[in-house]
């Protein structure tokens, strides 16, 4: 597995392996890896000759007020990761690297990233499509590989996809869990003992509403406000968004038909989880 940290690096493999005739799978990340990445990384290995693992901490995407400076970083940790999980090449640059001075150009999207983490997050999917499209460019993979935990980001890279005709296939993985049923994040390492133990809220209120669509309750306020009432019996937490909507276009669905979306965010102390029910 080999490091490097300038596009041309990444180019010139590429253009390597395709003279090779080999295909090569993309994972995108901002380090800190866990097991949802490693996941993400052992499906493209399997499904690619070659996968690229790029991490970056992405500046474009935070806010004003966000976790830029906090964000968990650990290069080496991260090296280990993708090794053990079958990476052929990490491209790791600085961020003059990916927005050099006078950097004017950008990729944007309308309705879908409007409601759900878009909402209270503005310029965040700028920030996502802009470095997510790079990326594209820059390791021109057949597949990139995505968790489904973040699903209006997936849905946004689909449809970026498709309207800007990237020749590339979109992968969304499953979301890989903690026992308790805690989306894995990067982000959860910021919990106290207590938020941590209060953060399992979250996965019971969609697990209550999967349950309430199996049982052929299809009314979205109905099951918002069954969802509202669980998480508002933990003290710690305090609910960002729960949103019912239409699985592709995220849209508000007055009515729930499959496929739908589930998504919520929730604030434990300083710290913003979020996870999702896709009803397929």
């Amino acid at each position: 597995m080999e490091t490097v940290t300038t596009k041309q690096e990444v180019r010139n493999r590429v253009k390597e392996w395709r003279k090779q005739g080999l295909s090569i799978g993309l994972v995108p990340t901002m380090g800190f890896l866990h097991e949802g990445h490693e996941s993400l990384i052992r499906r493209s290995a399997a499904e690619n000759d070659r996968t690229v693992v790029s991490i970056f901490v992405n500046p474009m995407q935070f806010g004003k007020n966000e976790d830029l400076e906090t964000y968990p970083r650990d290069f080496q940790r991260d090296k280990k990761s993708c090794e053990q999980a079958g990476a052929d090449l990490i491209f790791h640059p600085s961020p003059e690297e990916m927005y050099p001075p006078r950097f004017y150009s950008y990729v944007d999207m309308d309705t879908i990233t409007e409601g759900l983490c878009g909402s209270g997050r503005p310029g965040h999917f700028r920030g996502v499509c802009t470095v997510v499209s790079k990326l594209f460019h820059i390791a021109a993979p057949d597949r990139a590989y995505f968790g489904q935990k973040d699903a209006q980001q997936l849905a946004v890279i689909k449809k970026m996809v498709r309207d800007l005709d990237f020749d590339l296939e979109v992968v969304g993985c499953p979301t890989v869990r903690e026992a308790d049923g805690l989306a894995k994040s990067s982000r959860n390492t910021y919990l106290s003992e207590e938020e941590r133990k209060a953060s399992v809220i979250l996965h019971k209120a969609l697990a209550r509403a999967e349950t309430l669509l199996h049982q052929g309750e299809k009314d979205p306020e109905t099951i918002k406000n069954e969802m509202m009432r669980m998480i508002r019996s933990e003290p710690l937490a305090q609910i960002d968004y729960i949103e019912l909507v239409d699985g592709e276009n995220l849209q508000p669905a007055a009515v729930l038909e499959k496929p739908a979306l589930i998504a919520a965010a929730v604030k434990l102390g300083k710290t913003r989880l979020i996870d999702n029910y896709m009803w397929e």
